[in-house]
């Protein structure tokens, strides 16, 4: 079975809509609410290293918690910007997926999914 760790908030309709694809496709997961449960350091460590030429693709651009910083993500060190994104849960882009603890996949894109899990 595919270990797939699922960070999401109730309230986002993206992630809704991907926990109801993975479970159209019968595929488990492990669910995570990301505002109470931000993602384990080492996660968001692999989501730097995975998007270090995009580190702000990190982060949920489109949310008031971002809205309100006013900083350059690229002038961060990867320590500052796990402790930002540790800070406050609505910060991560979401849903946030560990799959089989390798890969983080960001956001809900069906053809991407489709292509990691099926």
């Amino acid at each position: 079975m595919k270990k797939i760790i699922f960070y999401s908030y109730l309230k986002c309709s993206t992630c809704r809509k991907a926990a109801k694809w993975l479970k159209s496709k019968d595929i488990q997961f492990q669910l995570f609410d990301i505002v109470k449960e931000p993602p384990l350091v080492n996660y968001l460590n692999l989501a730097i290293k995975q998007y270090s030429d995009d580190k702000k693709r990190i982060f949920n651009t489109r949310g008031k918690a971002f809205k309100t910083l006013d900083l350059d993500i690229n002038s961060l060190s990867s320590e500052e910007i796990i402790q930002l994104l540790l800070s406050d849960g609505k910060l991560i882009k979401r849903p946030f997926l560990i799959y089989e603890g390798k890969k983080v996949i960001l956001g809900f894109n069906e053809i991407e999914y489709a292509k990691q899990f099926m």
